[in-house]
């Protein structure tokens, strides 16, 4: 081999710095280039996780609220029936659960957190309330004995002039007639319970 072959083989000469600079530069740019794709698909998924866990988390905040409330609602309206029923056994009502169906729904829960009813008359406070419905109902308390040792009850076939005829109670009867109606009830409930 000689010398000029030799020579030629040897390793090119250098390429200027600038093409070197600009080679490291592109490649670095691609590498970039390439991580920025790959990571973009991963922050946007998870940027999607994240928002469907707020998405959960806020509709489980929303049902616990929710249920919250309605135990709440539940709690108030146990404690309200509890003191309409403790009032109506203070009053010497025998027939709580029948008496309670009828004045329950009357009953609310004012903004001070007193118990009231509202009458024609205006509101009135639960012990007052109670104490008219007792008054003018007093067919649920206990039943009063007539008479004592020696009284004689009455006949069977007497019913105090005239029969009760249930078409003719109605809501606003007058005072007379419900009375009458009363004691005619009574009458039957003496006969029935003396055995006569």
């Amino acid at each position: 081999m000689d010398q000029s072959q030799h020579e030629e083989q040897r390793v090119p000469e250098a390429a200027p710095a600038d093409e070197v600079k600009h080679l490291v530069r592109s490649v670095i740019e691609e590498y970039m280039t390439a991580e920025r794709r790959q990571s973009e698909p991963a922050y946007k998924t998870e940027l999607v996780e994240e928002r469907k866990r707020r998405e959960q988390l806020e509709r489980r905040v929303n049902e616990l609220v929710a249920e919250n409330q309605r135990s709440r609602q539940a709690a108030e309206e146990s404690d309200r029936h509890s003191q309409i029923r403790s009032e109506l056994q203070k009053l010497g009502v025998s027939k709580v659960d029948l008496a309670f169906r009828i004045v329950k729904d009357e009953v609310v829960r004012t903004a001070d957190g007193a118990l009231a009813a509202k009458t024609a008359e205006g509101e009135k406070g639960l012990r007052e309330f109670l104490s008219g419905f007792v008054k003018d109902n007093p067919e649920f308390l206990p039943a009063r004995i007539a008479g004592g040792s020696g009284a004689v009850s009455p006949a069977k076939g007497q019913a105090g002039g005239h029969g009760i005829e249930l078409e003719r109670i109605h809501p606003g009867m007058s005072r007379e007639e419900l009375q009458r109606v009363r004691e005619q009830i009574s009458q039957v409930m003496l006969q029935s319970l003396g055995g006569e």
